[in-house]
């Protein structure tokens, strides 16, 4: 897919390359959804698999930029209950990942996403439930859920949001918080890519590099926008926009 990268891409999948860029960016900083958007946008373009490994890159250069800035807002005892878990999830998905063909990887990849939408309503309609106590066996089911459905197809954004957001953590906790789960989970992925899965290669991140400007671009509009304009119209319209999206996906498959 990626030899002769630059002479093969077509303008339409520049453009999403950029669009998908400034999304993970924003999505990283605070306008959750817009990373959920990416992913099946980014797949139809370029396929699932490929998709995959194309994005996750782009995402661990935003994570740095979210933990630099909220790093110090993160919850560390919630962390620790997840990350075992999300890397046993995560090797699951590897095998899975490997006995399956592209069109049925990008079905998958849009069942995790659609999965993912009555947890974003959810959250939407539940502001003022009770705080949820984490436990190890909590952290041990979305742990494992959180780490297939982001090795499947980088959409655990959703589930996580929800564990998250169950503790009541407040905005900038549960924004830094999430911020360290993805960034040492991402890079734990990476590898697994390079060598088994084999979607990470110098010319795709030669593409995630030139990607980076718009990284920036949307992590700090991210920023912005999480400080002065409120999120609720605009939530409403990355969950109808992901869910058509993702119905886009098994379609195209």
């Amino acid at each position: 897919m990626f030899n002769n990268v630059f002479s093969l891409l077509e303008i339409n999948q520049w453009l999403v390359l950029i669009i998908t860029a400034v999304f993970v960016g924003m999505g990283k900083t605070g306008v959750y959804g817009l990373g959920t958007l990416a992913a099946p946008i980014l797949a139809v373009a370029f396929g699932g698999k490929v998709s995959a490994g194309l994005l996750l890159p782009m995402l661990s250069m935003a994570d740095i930029v979210a933990v630099s800035w909220y790093n110090r807002h993160a919850s560390w005892k919630h962390l620790w209950k997840l990350f075992p878990f999300a890397a046993a999830g995560v090797v699951i998905a590897i095998f899975v990942g490997e006995a399956i063909n592209d069109n049925t990887f990008k079905i998958i990849m849009a069942v995790f996403i659609l999965g993912g939408i009555p947890v974003m309503i959810w959250r939407e309609y539940n502001k003022n439930t009770k705080p949820f106590r984490g436990s190890w066996y909590s952290g041990s089911f979305f742990g494992i859920a959180g780490g297939f459905s982001t090795m499947i197809g980088n959409a655990a954004g959703p589930l996580m949001n929800l564990y998250f957001l169950a503790m009541q953590l407040p905005k900038n906790v549960l924004i830094g918080t999430g911020a360290w789960f993805f960034l040492l989970i991402n890079l734990f992925k990476i590898p697994f890519h390079i060598l088994v899965w084999k979607t990470i290669t110098v010319e795709s991140i030669t593409l995630n590099l030139m990607m980076l400007p718009f990284i920036l671009i949307g992590a700090i509009s991210g920023i912005l926008i999480v400080r002065i304009i409120p999120e609720k119209p605009f939530r409403w319209f990355i969950i109808v926009m992901t869910t058509l999206a993702s119905i886009r996906l098994i379609f195209n498959a």
